[in-house]
Parts: structure tokens; sequence; C-alpha cells
């Protein structure tokens, strides 16, 4: 049985991360962490039934670290450094679901999180959570950066493109979130009377944090063929609790042909647990994976042209968060990656 301890609990990341480790068969929680809350039970910070809202809250100082045999940290960017640290010289793997461990270069880090990184050896060991793309890297890792979850919906729209040297040009991602994405604490876009009955995008073209990790894997993904492409990136908060979906555009090259590129999207993700590609003649919706792990990718192709139109869909607190780390905890200790998500 694995013991499990979870830093920053109390946030809608650390809730769904204990619904799903509540029917897991191999987890057991050691101990939940709250600064605000600590001294109380799990049910006091949400409304949840037992046995979930029995679990009593600490603060981190007071956390055994050396109980757990994995960490899940679920605190804010720059706020995780420190306890992901503290957690790894306790012999605990962690698996992080904030932006500190993510991008490879520090520097990078700093420049786009305004901060800078003080972890940099634990830094150059982390290995990016998409197992579709890293799993074997992630199953011998004993720190895990979880991917944000709009990188999640776009790097595994575009990758299998990617790996074919098939990106090209300007790219747009177009891409649409619920309020949860936005996090626990309150602020003024997220009140209900400013998101109910509105649509509005945010930090639209090449400002949001979450550009430069999904230019960094798929120029991975690409290898050495570069093509000089450049990703525009324009989110939107959609009046919905969950669920993310991006519509994006690429302009494939000459003579790549639709069948070519089903093949690639077939060959890419035929044994993927949790990836769903739909038939032609489809689009991905947000009800293919509202409350799942799963992606819903679909490929639309413009007649008479070379535009090809992937809309992906995911839940941004299970595959884009929560449920994506513990398929990640799975693969790390040898389980069905399945386990405890379906």
């Amino acid at each position: 049985m694995l013991k499990i301890g979870i830093i920053g609990a109390t946030g809608y990341t650390g809730l769904e991360l204990l619904r799903l480790l509540q029917r897991h068969p191999a987890a057991e929680i050691a101990w939940l962490t709250s600064e605000n809350s600590a001294g109380q039970r799990f049910g006091a910070a949400f409304a949840v039934p037992p046995p979930i809202g029995e679990h009593t809250l600490v603060k981190l100082a007071d956390a055994d670290l050396a109980a757990a045999d994995v960490v899940f940290c679920c605190l804010p960017h720059a706020a995780s450094q420190a306890p992901v640290a503290a957690a790894r010289a306790a012999g605990a793997r962690v698996i992080d679901l904030s932006a500190d461990y993510r991008l490879h270069d520090p520097a990078v880090y700093e420049a786009w999180y305004n901060h800078p990184h003080e972890q940099t050896a634990l830094l150059a060991e982390a290995v990016y959570g998409l197992p579709e793309l890293y799993r074997p890297e992630i199953a011998r890792a004993a720190l895990v950066a979880n991917p944000g979850c709009y990188p999640t919906s776009v790097i595994l729209g575009l990758a299998p493109l990617a790996r074919c040297g098939w990106l090209a040009g300007t790219i747009i991602a177009d891409s649409k979130s619920g309020v949860s994405g936005a996090g626990r604490t309150p602020t003024l876009k997220t009140h209900f009377v400013e998101a109910s009955e509105n649509f509005s995008p945010y930090n639209i073209g090449r400002v949001h944090r979450h550009l430069v990790e999904m230019e960094q894997e798929l120029r991975l993904a690409e290898g050495a063929a570069q093509n000089g492409w450049q990703l525009i990136f324009s989110p939107h908060l959609l009046p919905v609790n969950r669920g993310i979906l991006s519509t994006i555009y690429v302009n494939l090259p000459a003579g790549v042909t639709e069948a070519q590129v089903r093949e690639q999207y077939a060959d890419a993700y035929r044994a993927e647990p949790f990836v769903n590609l739909l038939p032609a003649g489809q689009v991905a919706t947000l009800a293919h994976t509202v409350h799942t792990n799963y992606i819903a990718i679909a490929l639309t192709f413009v007649p008479n042209t070379q535009t090809l139109i992937v809309t992906a869909s995911i839940d941004n607190l299970v595959k884009g968060a929560s449920g994506q780390a513990i398929q990640n905890l799975n693969i790390m200790h040898g389980l069905d990656e399945r386990m405890g998500l379906l």
C-alpha cells in the first residue's frame, strides 16, 4: 500500500486527488496539509461526505514527510519549490502539480514566472509528466512535473504532427476553460456575476505562461526538424465549472494528405488508454471528457486547402491535473495506469 501525502490539499486539485485516491486500491492517505485550515477536518474546507471529509489537516511544518511514499504538491508556482525539495530530501517520490518543475531552463522559468528558480539541481532531474510522450522516463522518475491543463490539450493535439515535422508557419490554439481552472481563490473575473452568461478571452496572443510550456514540448517532439513555426495561444474563460476545449488551426505542408495525417494520429495513440481519437466527421466536445481522465481528439480537414483543425477536449481537473497525476503515480510504481481512474 502506497502512503500518500498531499501538500496544499484544500484547492480544487487537492479535492480531486482525494476523490480519486479514495477509490484507488493501492493508495492510503498519510497526511494532508493546509496552512489556513490546519487542525480542522477536510470536511470543514469542502462540503464532502465521509470518509474524505474525516481526514485532519495539518500545517506543512507538522507533516511527517518521511511517512509518505509519494507526495503530491498542489501549491501555486514559486511556492512549490522548497516543499518539493523537502519531500525529496525526506525520501519521497514527488508529483508536483505547479509549473515550478515543468520548464527545463531556469532562465526561461524566471522570465515567464517572474521568480528565480532556487532548486536547479532538482529541476534538472524532473521529468515532464505527460505519459503519452514520456512513459519510460516517468516510470524511473523520482520527481514528476505534472503538465498544465491547457498544455495537455494542445501538446497531445499537435504531437503527432510535430514528430513528423509537419508544424510550420503560424499555429493558432484557441482554447476555452471552465472557471475551476482559475483555482479556488476568488478574483473579479471569476465572480459569478462576471463569469455567468459571459464568455471572455484573457492573456491572448503570446503572453500566457502556458505558451512556453507548449512550445518547449512540441519542439522536443519535433526533434532536429525545426521549421520555425510560431504558436499563437488565445485562452478564454468559459462559464462552466470544468472542462477545456482547444480548437487548433494548422496549415500543413504541401503534399501532406488527410490519409497520412490520420495514419500518424492512429499510430501515435492506438495503444494509449486515455486518448479517444474520434472518427472522421466528429468533433471533440466537453461532454466527451468531463469527469474522466480521457482526452478526446478530432481532426477536421478544410476542403481544397492544407488547413487542419484539431479539436481536443479534457477535464481540466482530471486529465489536466489530478487524474494525470494519478496516472503518473501508477506508472511510477509499475501499476496498471488506469487504476483508480476508471
